[in-house]
């Protein structure tokens, strides 16, 4: 027969109506190299989440200023309005602790740029409830932990690796070459700055620096040529 006395008694006292007790919450991470579609999924799930009639908020890094400033934006355009903060532990504060309360859904996009991810999701959705949905970058230009996204696989319920498309030869790729010469970890940028490779072409990084500028200059020569033979109306 079973001993009782190592057993650990388990507290009811939250199941009393005085009590209610409060549903814990879910965190999904969607990871990627740059031009994955991360923000793209994001903004789809946040979507649908406001769509089904939850209470939704978007929250991105300060830092990031390159398409708007109050709005998560795509690579191709389509927006979102967020709150842009240096740290997330200034959200509660800023969205006001009544309307905070009434929150389901937080998405954070660029969640590599936050410091205090890890306590922030685990306080939203263990403690508060929250449904937490981050995307940002696995990786660093060097394929080095960037960040504390990755620190949050451990926490996830899900977690949706995406992959872009090689700029040079079109296979799937999983890392991101840095086009420019400084080595500082954090210098945001887009296009100009960088290009998603697959393995080959990063470990092969020159080569495919100078493939993907040739094609370019291939591509604008027939772009110029099928203009100066296009007739004049």
């Amino acid at each position: 027969m079973a001993s009782s006395k190592n057993s650990i008694p388990f507290d009811r006292s939250s199941d009393s109506p005085q009590s209610p007790a409060r549903s814990t919450g879910e965190i999904h991470v969607i990871v990627g190299p740059m031009f994955a579609g991360k923000t793209t999924a994001l903004l789809r799930r946040i979507k649908s989440e406001r769509d089904s009639g939850r209470n939704v908020a978007m929250i991105k890094s300060s830092k990031d200023t390159r398409y708007a400033i109050d709005s998560v934006v795509t690579h191709d355009g389509v927006k979102f309005p967020c709150w842009a903060l240096p740290d997330l532990s200034l959200f509660r504060e800023n969205y006001g602790h009544d309307s905070y309360e009434k929150l389901d859904v937080i998405g954070i996009d660029e969640a590599q740029f936050f410091d205090d991810l890890y306590d922030f999701c685990c306080k939203a959705a263990d403690n508060d409830g929250k449904t937490v949905i981050i995307a940002g970058l696995d990786g660093d230009y060097l394929r080095r932990n960037f960040g504390s996204v990755l620190h949050i696989i451990p926490l996830a319920d899900t977690v949706t690796k995406l992959t872009a498309r090689c700029e040079v030869c079109g296979k799937r790729a999983f890392f991101t070459w840095r086009k420019t010469q400084q080595t500082q970890t954090e210098l945001i940028g887009g296009a100009d700055v960088y290009m998603p490779v697959c393995r080959y072409h990063y470990v092969n990084g020159q080569a495919a620096m100078e493939a993907a500028r040739s094609f370019r200059e291939c591509r604008k020569v027939k772009s110029d040529s099928l203009m100066e033979e296009a007739p004049i109306v």
